[in-house]
């Protein structure tokens, strides 16, 4: 199939294909003309992508993992299950940061002076 035909049964761009070319998640042959010529399977590829990037993986974090998925074994669903836990820990910690974070906030907006060093046990002068 060409490039805009796999836009259109994927529901992403033909930019975005070539991105993903780019990068090498998605491979096509060249005719003589030019012209991209992708096979169908490529669809439920790009459509794995676009899942994993709205699941909140990385396009490098998505090009580790494919191998995976298309070997023919219980394996990658096992895999899979590791890479996911994974990064629900990774999303875990970075909302642990954020609170964090929120929390020093917090605190300095009712400070004197938010941006001073908080040496009164954390109060900035107040």
């Amino acid at each position: 199939m060409k490039i805009g035909q796999l836009a259109k049964a994927a529901g992403v761009s033909c930019d975005a294909l070539r991105f993903y070319e780019e990068r090498g998640l998605i491979r096509a042959t060249r005719s003589a003309n030019g012209y991209r010529h992708y096979p169908a399977q490529t669809v439920q590829l790009v459509l794995y992508i676009r899942t994993a990037q709205q699941l909140g993986f990385s396009l490098a974090e998505v090009g580790e993992n494919l191998p995976a998925l298309w070997q023919a074994s219980d394996e990658p669903v096992e895999r899979l299950a590791v890479v996911f836990a994974q990064k629900l820990a990774a999303i875990d910690e970075r909302i642990a940061q954020l609170q964090r974070l929120r929390q020093a906030l917090s605190e300095r907006a009712q400070a004197v002076c938010p941006l001073a060093p908080m040496l009164d046990g954390g109060t900035g002068g107040r």
